[in-house]
C-alpha cells in the first residue's frame, strides 16, 4: 500500500467510489431518495416526495411535530414545485402534495418516519444495473458483499467478460440495456431496484423510466448534466445521481476552515449541510438556540453530544465540544459560520 502523505497528497477522492457509497445508501433506505451520514448515521438526512397519503399533507410543521409527538425529527428544508427559492420551514409552513421534503432524524426515529410519510419500509433485494461502467462495477462490488441479488447489464463483449471474471457472485449479462425486449427476458418486473450508471444521462434516464413502467420500486439514474438535477422529482425517477457533485462535496470537507468537521450536498438543492464542532467560548453556547438570532436561511438539524443524538430545539442550550448540524442556504454561510467561532 502507498503511503501518498510522504508525497505530499493528504486525501485521495474517487468519485466512482462516492457514487457506489452513494448508490448503497440509497437502497438501504430505499423509501427515501436522499440520504445523508452523520457521524456513522446517528443522525441522518432524509429526503421524499410527499404523496396523497401522508398523513401530514395539508398540516403546519407545527401541527405535524403535535401530532407524532414520539417521533423525534425536524423538518430542515422544503424543495417546491413551481417554486425556485428552498423553503426553510418555520412552525406555520405548510406541507404541500409533491413537496420534496427533508428530515433530519436520529438513528432510532427513522423506521417511525415510515408512517409520517405515508410509506412503507422498501426491502431491496434484486437489483438490476445497466452499464459495467467503473460505477457500475463498484456498485455491484459493494451490493454483491451486502448479499443483494445483482444482475449488470452490460454492452460491450470484452468489458462483460471482464467483470464476470472479477465478480463471480453477479450475473453479467452481454446486451444493450436499451432493449426493452432483453429487459423483459431478464425478468426485470422482478427486480426491486434498477440502477443506470451508463456514460449517456439520457439513455440512464430513459431506461429508468421504462423501469418503472414495469413496476420497479427504485430507480437510481446517474446524470453527467447538472441541469438534470432538479427534474428527478417531476419525470419520475426516485434519484438522480452526479459523481461531480458528490466530490465536490467530499472535498470541501477537507478544505474549510475552522470548525466545519463535516459537509454534505443535498441533490436537489443549492445549499449545504454543515457539521460544526463547538469551541469553548463560541457564540452558540452564550444563549439558547431562540435567542442566538440565527439567520432565516439556515436551521438546526440536530445536535450530538457525548455520542447521543438530541433534537434542538428553540429552548436547547448549545455546549462545548457538542457537534451541531446545520442546514444552510448560500447566502447565510458567512452568518453561520461566525456564530461557531470562538
Amino acid at each position: 500500500m502507498i503511503d501518498f502523505k510522504k508525497f505530499g497528497v493528504d486525501f485521495m477522492i474517487s468519485p466512482q467510489e462516492l457514487a457506489a457509497n452513494e448508490i448503497k445508501m440509497l437502497l438501504n433506505q430505499a423509501s427515501f431518495n436522499d440520504t445523508v451520514e452523520f457521524e456513522k448515521g446517528l443522525f441522518n438526512i432524509m429526503g421524499t416526495t410527499l404523496e396523497y397519503k401522508s398523513p401530514i399533507l395539508d398540516l403546519t410543521v407545527k401541527e405535524a411535530k403535535e401530532k407524532f409527538p414520539s417521533v423525534d425529527f425536524i423538518t430542515i428544508a422544503i424543495k417546491r414545485v413551481g417554486v425556485s427559492q428552498t423553503i426553510i420551514p418555520r412552525g406555520d409552513t405548510v406541507y404541500n402534495f409533491k413537496d420534496q421534503v427533508y428530515f433530519s432524524v436520529p438513528k432510532d426515529s427513522i423506521e417511525k418516519l415510515y408512517p409520517i410519510i405515508g410509506q412503507k419500509q422498501i426491502n431491496i433485494k434484486n437489483v438490476m444495473i445497466l452499464g459495467g461502467s467503473s460505477i457500475g462495477f463498484k456498485t455491484a462490488r459493494n451490493l454483491c458483499k451486502e448479499n443483494f441479488t445483482v444482475k449488470i447489464i452490460e454492452k460491450d463483449k470484452d468489458k462483460a467478460l471482464d467483470i464476470a471474471d472479477k465478480l463471480s457472485n453477479a450475473l453479467v449479462i452481454n446486451g444493450d440495456g436499451r432493449n426493452i425486449e432483453l429487459l423483459e427476458e431478464e425478468n426485470i418486473r422482478e427486480m426491486d431496484a434498477f440502477i443506470a450508471v451508463t456514460g449517456n444521462s439520457e439513455t440512464n434516464i430513459m431506461s429508468c423510466l421504462v423501469a418503472k413502467s414495469k413496476g420497479v420500486k427504485k430507480t437510481i439514474a446517474l446524470v453527467e448534466n447538472m441541469d438534470y438535477m432538479n427534474i428527478s422529482q417531476t419525470i419520475g425517477i426516485d434519484t438522480l445521481i452526479n459523481k461531480k457533485l458528490l466530490a465536490a462535496s467530499s472535498i470541501f470537507k477537507h478544505i474549510r476552515k475552522g470548525e466545519v468537521v463535516a459537509l454534505a450536498n443535498l441533490h436537489n438543492i443549492d445549499a449545504e449541510i454543515f457539521e460544526f464542532e463547538v469551541k469553548e467560548k463560541s457564540k452558540v453556547t452564550k444563549k439558547p438556540i431562540k435567542e442566538l438570532r440565527f439567520p432565516r436561511e439556515a436551521v438546526f438539524g440536530g445536535i450530538i453530544r457525548d455520542g447521543v443524538a438530541l433534537m434542538s430545539f428553540g429552548d436547547f442550550q448549545i455546549e462545548a465540544g457538542d457537534k451541531a448540524i446545520v442546514f444552510c442556504l448560500p447566502e447565510a454561510i458567512s452568518s453561520v459560520e461566525e456564530l461557531f467561532k470562538s
